[in-house]
């Protein structure tokens, strides 16, 4: 175990109030701080995009009780984000985001945002975009995709009081199309994340580090931009209970510029609620555990959630859908 320096972290577990209460849970069996509070908006419709205070509310107030904390939102970019729409009509609906059609559901949202007090809030906005598994793509068409990056990020900045960070996060490797042809900006983007898990099958963490659009790659695009970069997803996938994995991004977290890093952790991708990989569970411990958070500037609130007594497993969380070799992606959590 080492203690030398503390990159804020979090796991995903659950998406609303269930996963404020597992975070303590989780930090008592890691022996470690959680200071990132990482959630999804869910992308069935525009009035889920908009913010649901069952999921902000609960999240904000974790937050807010304590000044170390952070929260990371994932924003989708279109409604029924994870069912498939032909390049054609997904091209016409990334025209009409760019050209102002959806910016009251942004707008929206943000004053809810800025209301609960999650004003500071990071929002990985329209993740996984080189991909396919999402509406909000950008392959249909990566010119009209930055547009519409570029007036979402404008129109919730524009509300009073917001301060938010926008994290550009595709997943690691090419997949559909090469990520950085999708990057709208440096104006318009703070942090720039991959989602970056264990797969394919076979492969090794030094193939994941040099692969095109892979971790060095990843890695070097955020330091030219003068930018950091973070992990909101990250676990186990393919080559099932796999330590060196975890080794290998406890090295890599180490020694770069992270805000933060978020495990998500149910099966098969995680280490405390997924008994299937204990090698991995034991690696993870041993390596993230123990690493104290720094000094608190102010005494923290009374917790926004109260622990219970025993700590519960997640529940209804979907296994990710069978992908190809070449994609690190998994579907969204609501």
């Amino acid at each position: 175990m080492t203690t030398e320096k503390y990159v804020p972290l979090g796991a995903f577990l659950g998406s609303g109030e269930e996963g404020v209460r597992r975070i303590p849970h989780f930090a008592d069996w890691l022996g470690s701080a959680v200071t990132v509070g990482h959630t999804y908006l869910p992308g069935d419709s525009w009035e889920a995009i908009e913010g649901p205070a069952g999921i902000i509310e609960p999240w904000a107030r974790w937050t807010n009780a304590d000044p170390r904390r952070m929260l990371v939102l994932n924003v989708p970019m279109m409604a029924r984000n994870e069912q498939w729409i032909p390049y054609p009509i997904m091209s016409l609906l990334l025209l009409r985001g760019a050209a102002g059609a959806f910016d009251r559901h942004y707008r929206t949202l943000a004053e809810r945002l800025v209301r609960a007090g999650a004003q500071d809030a990071v929002l990985v906005l329209g993740w996984e975009m080189n991909g396919n598994s999402y509406t909000g793509q950008c392959a249909p068409n990566p010119g009209a995709w930055r547009a519409y990056w570029r007036r979402i990020v404008e129109t919730m900045r524009a509300v009073p009081d917001a301060e938010f960070r926008f994290d550009f996060t595709p997943t690691r490797g090419r997949d559909a199309i090469a990520w950085t042809n999708c990057y709208p900006g440096d104006d318009v983007v703070d942090i720039i994340g991959s989602d970056a898990y264990d797969q394919p099958h076979g492969a090794t963490f030094d193939e994941y580090v040099n692969e095109p659009y892979g971790l060095r790659d990843h890695a070097e695009f955020a330091a030219s931009r003068g930018k950091p970069i973070s992990f909101p997803e990250w676990g186990l996938f393919r080559n099932s209970d796999n330590p060196e994995y975890i080794h290998g991004m406890h090295q890599w977290i180490r020694a770069h510029d992270v805000v933060y890093q978020t495990i998500t952790d149910y099966c098969p991708h995680g280490v405390w609620s997924c008994r299937e990989n204990p090698r991995s569970s034991h690696a993870y411990r041993d390596l993230f555990g123990g690493v104290p958070a720094p000094p608190s500037p102010s005494p923290p609130a009374s917790p926004g959630a109260p622990a219970s007594p025993a700590a519960p497993r997640p529940s209804g969380s979907a296994t990710p859908r069978v992908t190809s070799a070449s994609e690190s992606s998994v579907p969204v959590r609501s």
